[in-house]
């Protein structure tokens, strides 16, 4: 895969970290990454955008965003609140396509859950999966209410065509609760997709040296990690 569409179920669940973490374990493989961010909301623009801080934590080779907009909303609310002109899927895929012809893998994060709007046409990360051929990566919440998040978004993903890699938890808690470790065995039958990974929570603030170095136990062998589903989910099981 040269291009990976990493999506959340919706926002603030750690698509940032998860994504750091595919770079990291991709990088450490001796592979080029990039990551592009279409559209950053809510930072000035001194701030450092998600895509700056998956290349700080994975040591990924480039970084890419096409749009920042101030207030923390959907970029296309965020984009006219602004008086700025939005990013569209296209401008997204073209942008991806190109990177993806100077590095071995592009990791595009989203913005929020996969029909969060673009722009005024309605344009969605989902769309720009589709004009890529680019499989997508869901990242999940843990708890209560994530089976219903993440059946929602693999029957979005199927309707329009698009493959979808596997979910993974995006920030599995120290001290998983009752729904927590249910939902290890009930979110691939969910998703209809494998589960991929589980990376815990609060590595996002480890030195980079430890967040690489950790990178590979959190992911599945799909995504170059060595994380064990089966034994997680039993280690889990309530």
């Amino acid at each position: 895969m040269t291009v990976i569409v990493v999506s959340g179920t919706g926002t603030e669940i750690g698509k940032t970290i998860v994504t750091a973490a595919v770079a990291a374990v991709a990088t450490a493989q001796g592979r080029s990454v990039a990551v592009l961010k279409p559209a950053q909301t809510g930072l000035r623009p001194d701030e450092r955008g998600d895509a700056d801080e998956v290349v700080r934590l994975s040591g990924a080779r480039a970084s890419a965003e096409l749009g920042r907009f101030p207030e923390p909303l959907a970029p296309a609310t965020a984009a006219r609140r602004a008086g700025m002109a939005p990013v569209g899927p296209r401008e997204v895929a073209e942008a991806a396509g190109k990177l993806a012809a100077e590095h071995d893998l592009v990791l595009v994060e989203g913005a929020g859950g996969l029909l969060v709007r673009f722009d005024e046409d309605g344009g969605t990360l989902a769309d720009v999966a589709r004009l890529l051929g680019a499989p997508v990566l869901v990242v999940a919440p843990a708890g209560l209410g994530t089976l219903n998040a993440t059946a929602l978004t693999a029957e979005a993903l199927a309707a329009r065509g698009i493959e979808q890699l596997g979910v993974v938890v995006g920030s599995w808690p120290a001290a998983p609760d009752l729904a927590a470790r249910c939902n290890l065995a009930d979110l691939p039958e969910a998703a209809g997709a494998p589960l991929l990974g589980a990376v815990p929570e609060g590595v996002g603030a480890l030195d980079p040296a430890e967040f690489r170095a950790g990178a590979a136990a959190w992911l599945a062998p799909a995504l170059g990690g060595v994380w064990d589903a089966e034994r997680f989910a039993a280690s889990a099981r309530p």
